[in-house]
């Protein structure tokens, strides 16, 4: 494998000797040297770059920070701000794994400026405090054993194969077995029967662990997933712009097993999107186009569920912006394969396979390293740039990119519509937004309103009395569970055709 690459923070004459020693510690110990290998700024050729260039430079090419803090701040730049400062900064924003070690229980004889950096640390992460170089060397090479193991380097088994801390079988949904097995016996003619109970159905997929279920029975058949591995949710956003920015128009957190959570997530954003509905000329349901391919969302979404780091406290989030959509799932790709050898064929190598294989088949996924491909081509054949895939930090990030216009050819203008009926701009966007069966709630966060009453009399009323939106419980109208949808009507002015 290869190596995960320790900066420790840039020279400061107050830890010469106990950075030579890490340095010797780290390169020496039979167990670290195998999976670590440290750098130190002095040792670094002489060349034309300025200094600070250098070594923010090796902090993005870290994998791990390793920051040093003792009674001096060192000098200052223009910013008023020291090396060691700007490097933990800089390796904050790149995701990076931190290390702090701070010298001395002193805290009276220390700077002000060290103090205010001790204060940020604090908030941030957990620090160690060390007096001498045994101590601090007996310091790191724990933190690093626990990163090893909290990463999933030492395991001998996936994490998905461990069994789950405190569940039992009772934790396990008899009914969501049966629709699993039913799924998979349509989809890939699968040997059990719905019926099969759940040890059996269990030991069939491997997904026992001594007796319980393992991490992976739980994610998938868990009455309550979240309950045991509770950052395994997924939450999507939606902003109206091409950033991340305050007020969230709409912000969704999904809890539930992984075929739910891919479902929910895939729901949230194809009702964000532009959709176009055709004629029946061709059968009795008249086909949706959305303006980015749902086959490519839903892989995008599926990849990041299936693929991500569950030893990771981040969930994935799914975050449609005005010109793309992004999704990031924490955890790194494998060693042989890189953001680009994704445009290429390339050999499956799922970080969870026991999850992989229940998703295999119900036909959520193909076990084949097509599914990358797959999105180049549905996004390419629709008129749109190919997918972007990146490592960002600890990260990993799919880009899929919306029209430009971001809005469906042939279809209407929100200014057309609007025109033609009377709408506001609101209005509009509630029409387009009721495609998918849709909340007062969630209407309510994506036009910015907060109250209700208006809300209801000025945006949905007149888009009701219209013909152009009905609800799904029209005779109990204060239902809680009421939603509303786009009629035919609607979905025809939509289209871009006349209204019938």
């Amino acid at each position: 494998m290869t190596s995960i690459r320790i900066f420790i923070s840039s020279v400061q004459k107050e830890f010469a000797e106990e950075r030579r020693a890490l340095f010797d510690y780290i390169k020496k110990d039979p167990l670290l040297r195998r999976f670590y290998d440290v750098f130190l700024f002095e040792d670094l050729p002489a060349s034309g770059r300025r200094p600070d260039e250098a070594y923010l430079a090796e902090v993005d090419r870290c994998g791990i920070y390793l920051c040093l803090l003792g009674n001096e701040y060192g000098r200052a730049d223009t910013d008023g701000r020291s090396p060691t400062e700007r490097e933990f900064d800089r390796a904050t924003a790149g995701g990076k794994e931190r290390l702090v070690f701070v010298k001395g229980n002193d805290d009276s004889v220390r700077d002000q400026k060290v103090l205010a950096l001790l204060r940020n640390v604090d908030g941030q992460l957990i620090r160690r405090r060390f007096g001498s170089v045994p101590e601090l060397t007996a310091e790191v090479y724990a933190s690093l054993i626990e990163h090893l193991d909290h990463t999933g380097i030492l395991r001998t088994r996936p994490f998905d194969a461990f069994a789950c801390a405190d569940a039992t079988l009772d934790d396990i949904s008899q009914e969501k077995v049966g629709e699993f097995l039913s799924r998979a016996q349509q989809s890939r003619g699968y040997a059990l029967s719905p019926s099969t109970r759940i040890h059996k159905a269990l030991a069939h997929l491997n997904l026992l662990d001594g007796g319980l279920p393992n991490n992976a029975a739980v994610l998938l058949f868990g009455k309550q997933p979240q309950r045991f591995l509770t950052s395994s949710e997924v939450k999507c956003l939606h902003f109206h712009g091409t950033e991340v920015n305050k007020p969230i128009p709409s912000y969704q957190i999904y809890k539930g097993t992984i075929f739910e959570l891919v479902d929910q997530s895939l729901d949230f954003v194809l009702s964000k999107i532009a959709c176009s509905i055709g004629t029946r000329a061709e059968g009795p349901t008249a086909p949706a186009t959305y303006e980015v391919p749902p086959e490519a969302v839903s892989e995008a979404i599926v990849n990041a569920v299936a693929h991500r780091d569950y030893a990771s406290n981040a969930s994935v989030q799914v975050m449609l912006f005005s010109d793309r959509l992004e999704v990031w799932n924490p955890g790194q790709l494998p060693p042989s394969l890189s953001p680009e050898a994704l445009r290429a064929p390339h050999p499956s190598i799922p970080r969870n396979p026991l999850i992989a294989e229940p998703l295999f088949l119900t036909r959520y996924i193909e076990k084949a390293g097509t599914g990358t491909l797959d999105m180049i081509e549905q996004c390419t054949r629709a008129g749109l740039p190919p997918p972007e895939f990146r490592q960002n930090g600890g990260q990993f990030v799919q880009v899929l990119w919306r029209p430009k216009r971001n809005r469906m050819i042939g279809a209407q203008t929100g200014d057309q519509v609007g025109t033609k009926l009377g709408l506001s701009e609101d209005q509009v966007e509630m029409l387009r937004t009721c495609v998918a069966e849709t909340s007062m709630s969630e209407l309510m966060d994506i036009a910015g309103r907060t109250n209700r009453t208006k809300f209801r009399n000025s945006v949905l009323k007149p888009l009701m009395q219209a013909g152009l939106i009905e609800m799904t419980i029209p005779d109990r109208p204060r239902s809680s569970n009421q939603k509303y949808r786009v009629t035919e009507r609607g979905r025809t002015l939509l289209a871009g055709r006349d209204t019938p």
